[in-house]
């Protein structure tokens, strides 16, 4: 019933959440190292960080129905639609999809947690997958 591997799926969770960490740059006055900062800097969102190419480019390797699904997920998840209504959260992902699917997914808030929602709802566990990504 569902074309894009769990684990896949469970990538990008574990990707949109590393995405939907970062928080803009903060430099606490005499911090000077990760000790100083409380490890922090981690979290800060910067120009030359991979996390939000690494998100992008795990989309851009879905397929078209790949795509669907994750949208169709995500309405799942936030609760747009119901697990008896997936086949309407498909209709309508397939009808988004036809402008950039890859941006308007990065700009979710909290895309990993709808992703997982979804997910839950439609009776399939991302649990054991996730493990192996972190």
């Amino acid at each position: 019933m569902l074309d894009i591997p769990l684990a896949k799926l469970a990538f990008l969770v574990t990707k949109a959440r590393a995405f939907d960490a970062k928080v803009a740059p903060v430099t606490p006055e005499g911090a000077s190292n990760p000790t100083d900062d409380g490890e922090r800097e981690i979290l800060a969102d910067r120009p030359r960080d991979a996390t939000g190419q690494e998100l992008e480019d795990a989309l851009a390797s879905l397929n078209g129905d790949e795509l669907d699904e994750v949208l169709a997920l995500v309405f799942v998840g936030r609760g747009d639609f119901g697990k008896e209504e997936w086949s309407d959260a498909l209709r309508q992902a397939r009808e988004r999809r036809m402008g950039p699917a890859i941006p308007y997914l990065m700009g979710i808030p909290m895309l990993g947690d709808y992703l997982e929602e979804g997910a839950a709802a439609m009776g399939w566990s991302l649990e054991s997958e996730e493990g192996r990504h972190l």
